[in-house]
């Protein structure tokens, strides 16, 4: 009998195995290393709460942290397109400061690591010296808006040092028995302020100067806080509160949780959310995946060989397959843009909202010409929505100085509004303009009810906006003498010249008013006003192809088939706008693969090369470019190529701590990928949900996907082998009929309720 049922459970077992039911889980995601981070932007690892972010060093015998909070700005409202960066006119986002931690122990250290967990935000450093054990932990929480930092050791008494607390403004620290804090005024009057708690067990602590001096403690807990008086509010003139009296209160609620308890809070907060989309897409080997983060990422861009042990021989082999990889990068981007947008606070910004310098490159600003709507394409998709609603608030908030900024260039009488390619938090507007910019915010605030559909938010924020900046270009767009209309003095961003009909500003209008016309229905409001908007698109300038086939970019045919510029602003109505796809306009769709081939170097006089990364050269590697080329690629049905961008990324414009560099570093590549890898599992643009719309072939032996989100409010899990979904569920809040094409087929489903 016994006999009987261990066969049963054997069988059982084996068909669990099999079917994936009982699929093994994989280890969490995480980027580890051997040895200290030298460099700040591409070896220093990053972690926040949408509000506060730090970078740690890792430093055995110092320990450096560099801290940011995404409202210390310095400028002011500016509206004529000045782009000072110093302290006043336009401005830039700023470096807080830096914590400094100056161990008493100077020996030689073994068994170093340092690790950052994406699936919860845990930064981990351990070591041992002289025969110590010691690990020090951090994470920054959302839950009690603090970042915490823990130091522990397996034996007493190890703890000896000094800390500092160090304004990037020049502000004075003051220290005191338990803490350390800072406060100043900016030049453009914004108040800003930290504050820095230290418990201890054992030991004990004495103020020395400025610094805290700790002497033989067993463990130390730190508490930072950090904040300014910004308030997004321009009727206030963007300035609320003292920061002092909340970083206080925030401190002192967080000073009665024991560590555990601050730790616990922040786990059930960031895993919840980062845990809600997977992605499977192969298995990486043992010996690869052994390997630390910067190691594995010169075998995978082939400038590294390992040494495989068979049998007793040794074989070198050059390791460039690693699926876990491209799925780090997946959740990197989730991680990364759940720790530097959280509702409250602001939208990320080019950096997110790391930065170590009061000069960043570009102002480590809005640029809206395809940065910071790249930073939000995985939002909704990723089922990451509300880490979008900063950068709604953000639109709503400089609505009125984009509306100011607006009559003065464009006339007194003008309605809506738009703005210049680069934005502050304080409602500024820089450089050029970019005229359709606000028709292309209004696509995330679109897509925002799209993918969650929130009647009430489309009724009282999202119909409102898109309907105000229908209004701009019904009085702007211009009456061509054969009756279309056209979008006045454009420019494709940063390439070619200003002239009416640039294609990418007419797809854009046309994206605008195809959104309208949906949730203007969807409200039935404003029937006379669905009418107007209608015609209007329907006589916009349409999409053009070109003499050599290809999809132009102006209205005059004088694209080059050998131009490797960065931008493929053209191909905006292919990603992420809907207005060509394969299915409704295959002709559009395949005038606008040769223009990515060339612009990928892969036409005019290279038409007969093969399409590889390698080929991508000069100006069309950049940390955003790649992305976006993927996703264009998915959307376009070919999954090969969309898997070579992939590969080009983290080959060419990856770091070792895996921050995208443009160069210089950037976080939109970052933010852009997991958007680009979901067109590759799923799509939902063109009224169907379609699983693995085009999966390249070392995706396609075996792989799975669960909680990524389709337009309509859908959730979706799907499984696959050789190339071929074998199972899939699709949730809503109610039973729903949906169109879903699977293999090649299209059905109607009922979804299922979750």
């Amino acid at each position: 009998m016994s006999i009987s049922k261990n066969l049963l459970s054997f069988f059982i077992l084996g068909f669990l195995f099999s079917t994936g039911i009982y699929a093994q889980k994989k280890e969490p995601l995480k980027l580890w290393y051997k040895q200290p981070a030298q460099k700040w932007s591409a070896e220093a690892l990053p972690i926040g709460n949408g509000r506060m972010g730090a970078m740690f060093f890792g430093g055995v015998n110092q320990e450096k942290i560099q801290f940011n909070e995404q409202s210390l700005w310095s400028g002011d409202n500016n509206w004529d397109g000045e782009y000072e960066t110093g302290d006043h006119g336009f401005g830039s986002y700023r470096n807080f400061g830096e914590i400094t931690i100056d161990f008493v122990n100077e020996n030689k250290t073994t068994e170093y690591s340092r690790s950052l967990d994406i699936s919860n935000g845990i930064h981990q450093t351990s070591f041992i010296q002289n025969g110590v054990q010691y690990k020090r932990e951090a994470f920054a929480s959302y839950p009690d808006q603090v970042i915490v930092f823990n130091y522990s050791s397996d034996k007493k008494k190890a703890f000896s040092g000094k800390i500092s607390l160090t304004s990037a403004q020049g502000a004075i620290s003051k220290a005191s028995q338990k803490s350390i804090s800072f406060e100043g005024e900016m030049p453009n009057k914004l108040k800003y302020a930290a504050v820095l708690s230290i418990k201890h067990n054992g030991g004990k602590i004495k103020v020395e100067g400025n610094s805290l001096v700790f002497e033989n403690c067993n463990s130390l807990t730190l508490l930072l806080d950090a904040r300014t008086n910004y308030k997004a509010d321009f009727k206030t003139d963007w300035r609320g509160n003292n920061p002092m009296p909340l970083i206080e209160k925030e401190l002192a609620a967080a000073q009665t949780k024991p560590y555990n308890t601050l730790r616990k809070n922040h786990l059930t907060d960031l895993s919840a959310l980062l845990g809600r989309a997977t992605i499977d897409i192969g298995t990486t080997s043992p010996d690869l995946l052994a390997l630390p983060t910067d190691e594995r990422l010169k075998h995978y861009a082939g400038k590294n060989t390992i040494v495989e042990k068979n049998n007793g021989s040794e074989k070198t082999q050059k390791l460039s397959e690693d699926p876990d990889l491209e799925e780090t990068m997946f959740q990197y981007g989730r991680y990364l843009l759940a720790s530097s947008s959280r509702p409250g606070g602001l939208p990320a910004n080019l950096q997110g909202l790391w930065n170590d310098s009061n000069t960043p490159a570009w102002a480590s600003d809005y640029h809206n010409n395809i940065n910071l709507q790249m930073n939000y394409w995985a939002a909704e998709s990723t089922n990451l929505s509300e880490c979008q609603l900063p950068l709604i608030d953000f639109i709503v908030a400089a609505q009125e100085s984009c509306r100011i900024a607006t009559r003065k260039a464009f006339g007194e009488n003008t309605r809506g509004w738009t703005a210049r390619t680069s934005q502050s938090i304080f409602g500024g507007n820089g450089w050029d303009w970019n005229i359709p910019a606000s028709a292309w915010y209004a696509q995330h605030v679109y897509e925002h009810w799209s993918f969650t559909q929130d009647n009430e938010y489309l009724k009282q924020t999202a119909y409102p906006i898109i309907k105000e900046i229908c209004q701009y270009w019904e009085d702007n767009l211009k009456l061509m003498p054969d009756g279309s209309l056209m979008v006045p003095n454009g420019w494709s961003p940063e390439h070619g010249p200003r002239e009416d009909g640039v294609m990418m500003d007419q797809q854009l209008v046309w994206d605008l008013f195809q959104n309208y016309l949906e949730v203007a229905k969807v409200l039935n409001i404003d029937l006379d006003y669905q009418i107007k908007v209608a015609d209007m698109q329907m006589h916009l300038a349409p999409n053009k192809i070109g003499k050599w086939g290809q999809l132009q970019e102006w209205q005059e045919d004088r694209d080059d088939p050998n131009d490797e510029h960065r931008h493929t602003s053209h191909l905006f109505a292919v990603y992420p706008g809907r207005q060509i796809s394969i299915s409704k306009n295959p002709e559009l769709a395949q005038a606008a693969i040769l223009s990515l081939r060339s612009r990928s170097g892969n036409y005019g006089r290279n038409e007969n090369t093969p399409f590889t990364a390698e080929s991508t050269v000069g100006d069309s590697r950049r940390s955003w470019t790649w992305p976006w080329r993927a996703a264009l690629w998915a959307r376009l049905g070919e999954g090969e190529r969309a898997g070579i961008m992939i590969r080009g990324l983290l080959t060419y414009n990856t770091l070792p701590n895996l921050f995208c560099n443009h160069p210089p570093f950037q976080m939109d590549g970052n933010f852009g990928i997991p958007a680009a890898m979901t067109e590759m599992l799923l799509q939902s643009h063109t009224d169907e949900i379609h699983l693995l719309p085009a999966i390249p072939n070392n995706w396609a032996a075996k792989g799975s996907f669960s909680g990524l989100r389709a337009r309509g409010g859908y959730e979706v899990d799907c499984t696959w082998s050789d190339g071929k979904v074998s199972d899939y569920k699709i949730y809503s809040s109610k039973p729903n009929r949906v169109k879903v094409r699977v293999n090649g087929e299209l059905k109607e489903v009922t979804t299922m309720v979750k």
